[in-house]
């Protein structure tokens, strides 16, 4: 079922709802569970079956928080430097033109899948039950976004966007450009402003994340998200 109107105006105050339920996990208190992180528990696995020291399987998971974190980041800021700052953040579907170009001539929704790692990477620092269900959510709820976007630029540009359909896939990139290029100019600068947030996650996992502390990792973030809603003040609007 894709999602509404409504959804999509707030989509980015659900996925913070998503989000601190996640790392909140109210349910572990109820039922008396243990604080323990995600992190900490993929590192146990390989240390206890031997594979890895625990430090080593520390590491390890850690490189893949970095790796998951720039990687959404590197997708949000490609995206939005093609698609514009304005239409990232409209309070409404917009299907004026058609954007192939960039990441877009390789992968539909560049922005839904950088954000999708991006969960990934923030799921190490919550508990495991908040972790299963931040990912659950936020998948399923950006699967409902797509496909109400799909439909919204189908009615809106018809044969052209079906077309572009058909060659692009939908979340899995695909290794070489799927159509010929729009000639769109990206606006680096102001791509890298309007997602200062996953950047300074990114760098939160980079720089923090070697103090093996997650707390710390998480209060990098929050200060990431502080600084990016100072910095849509700075946004163009059109």
């Amino acid at each position: 079922m894709k999602a509404t109107a409504l959804e999509f105006r707030l989509r980015f105050w659900i996925h913070v709802v998503i989000y601190v339920i996640g790392f909140t996990a109210p349910w572990d208190r109820w039922l008396h569970l243990d604080s323990i992180r995600t992190w900490q528990l993929l590192a146990s696995w390989p240390a206890r079956n031997r594979w890895l020291s625990f430090n080593g399987a520390t590491i390890a998971v850690l490189v893949v928080g970095i790796v998951l974190a720039l990687a959404g980041a590197v997708l949000r800021t490609w995206g939005s430097a093609y698609l514009g700052t304005s239409i990232v953040r409209a309070g409404a579907m917009r299907g004026d033109a058609m954007v192939a170009a960039g990441p877009y001539r390789r992968v539909r929704n560049p922005l839904y899948l950088g954000t999708f790692l991006h969960t990934l990477a923030l799921a190490l620092l919550m508990p495991p039950s908040g972790a299963i269900f931040t990912v659950v959510l936020v998948g399923a709820f950006q699967l409902r976004l797509i496909l109400a976007e799909e439909d919204f630029l189908l009615a809106k540009l018809g044969e052209r966007y079906r077309e572009y359909r058909a060659r692009v896939p939908r979340l899995v990139p695909a290794m070489s450009a799927r159509v010929l290029d729009a000639g769109v100019r990206p606006a680096w600068g102001i791509a890298f402003l309007s997602e200062v947030y996953v950047w300074g996650a990114f760098v939160s996992f980079a720089a923090l994340g070697w103090r093996y502390n997650s707390m710390l990792i998480l209060q990098g973030v929050l200060v990431s998200l502080g600084l990016s809603l100072v910095a849509r003040g700075f946004l163009p609007q059109r």
